[in-house]
């Protein structure tokens, strides 16, 4: 595969604590939601050989650089290639003799910077903060084929293949669906048109089929979600809504935005029975304008940063939001968290979203074959400490439990 190297105008780094969790600090900037068309509830149902290294060399020793002038190569073209227990990256080196002691590698576990010294210039090759996956920087080799610089990087998973060298919204889409297996994706949050937004996002780049309950209850009730508010309040709302869920919750390769606010069955604690039948993400609107979440929690956690620029109150309303018992969604596997919105960035909320996703899974790879097992058992609420069939949920479960 070929591509090319370019440099982002956002910064990602990822920090790992202990659900997944991503925080994106956005420009708090409003614009009108386009309406989204989803699919009525009848169309639900619609080797790369082993790399030669000889004439291979170790990474050699830093290139001393310090006083040479030096030149950033933004779309430098490239060849990528998945050996299954390594991955190769082929660079053209350009025009001009070069030797191996003209050649920087510099490889970490997520990282990897390459740069070459030619007349008198140092140029940045490639370098990102965010390969696809982890590595073992002192397995890496390379050499020099003619015009080419041949890298090979050892994967720490030999059993994840990469679709590209990078991770970005494109390797990401392409990559996740050996992981997900077909298990579909519920999106949870305040806001409904932030739901909806990043659901069609990710549908799109997954190829599943975008829903959303709004649609689907305004479709079946024939009137608009604000006047069935008003008519029969927002707990009538969010029973229909969770009857919604229950249908869907057999539904394979599908992306649902459900209700946001207090109309929304997500957010009531006991109404969670059935969100669990796929990966469950919440879509945080933080009241602060930006910083992680860090809230205690017993899922594996991944904090993505872009502009932090608040984290102290973000910190204290992560932990006010997880804390809050009465609030359903902090028992979402994944939380996303925003310190404002802007549909702009809807394919970075989406990117932030696969890549806590991806961890998620490979840190309990079992995890898509328990929600199948999950859904042929019926829902039970039994989730995630699955029962042997036979197993009556009525007699043991308490009625405030959040998996009833």
């Amino acid at each position: 595969m070929a591509s090319s190297s370019s440099s982002s105008s956002v910064a990602l780094s990822f920090l790992y604590q202990n659900p997944i969790k991503a925080s994106l600090s956005i420009p708090k900037a409003f614009s009108p939601y386009s309406k989204l068309t989803f699919p009525s509830i009848s169309s639900f149902y619609s080797a790369i050989p082993r790399l030669d290294y000889s004439n291979f060399k170790k990474i050699n020793p830093c290139l001393h650089c310090s006083n040479l002038p030096t030149a950033s190569t933004n779309n430098t073209q490239y060849e990528f290639s998945d050996g299954s227990s390594e991955v190769e990256l082929r660079l053209e080196l350009g025009q001009g003799d070069v030797t191996p002691k003209d050649i920087y590698v510099d490889a970490n576990e997520s990282s990897l910077a390459i740069r070459v010294q030619q007349s008198g210039i140092v140029r940045t090759l490639m370098e990102t903060s965010t390969l696809y996956e982890k590595i073992k920087p002192a397995e890496t080799i390379w050499y020099i084929d003619e015009d080419q610089l041949v890298i090979s990087l050892k994967k720490q998973n030999s059993e994840l293949k990469w679709p590209d060298i990078v991770e970005s919204w494109e390797s990401l889409s392409a990559g996740i669906t050996q992981l997900l297996r077909g298990t579909s994706i519920f999106l949870v949050g305040e806001s409904t048109e932030i739901n909806q937004r990043i659901a069609r996002e990710l549908a799109v780049g997954l190829g599943y089929t975008p829903l959303c309950t709004k649609e689907l209850l305004e479709a079946y009730a024939k009137q608009s979600m604000e006047s069935w508010v008003n008519e029969e309040g927002s707990d009538a709302v969010a029973e229909a809504e969770r009857a919604i869920l229950e249908s869907l919750s057999s539904q394979a390769r599908a992306v649902i935005a459900t209700l946001g606010g207090k109309k929304g069955a997500a957010r009531r604690v006991n109404q969670w029975r059935h969100l669990f039948a796929g990966f469950t993400v919440w879509l945080s609107l933080s009241q602060a304008t930006g910083g992680p979440d860090w809230g205690n929690s017993k899922h594996l956690s991944l904090s993505l940063l872009i502009s932090i620029s608040d984290e102290e109150s973000a910190k204290e309303e992560a932990k006010r939001n997880m804390q809050d018992s009465g609030r359903g969604y902090s028992n979402a596997e994944v939380v996303v968290k925003l310190g404002g919105w802007d549909p702009n960035y809807s394919k970075a909320v989406a990117q932030a979203v696969l890549s806590a996703l991806k961890r998620l899974i490979l840190a309990d790879k079992d995890l898509p074959g328990k929600k199948s097992l999950y859904v042929r058992l019926g829902c039970r609420g039994d989730w995630p400490d699955i029962k042997p069939p036979g197993w009556d949920p009525s007699t043991s479960l308490d009625a405030s439990s959040p998996w009833s």
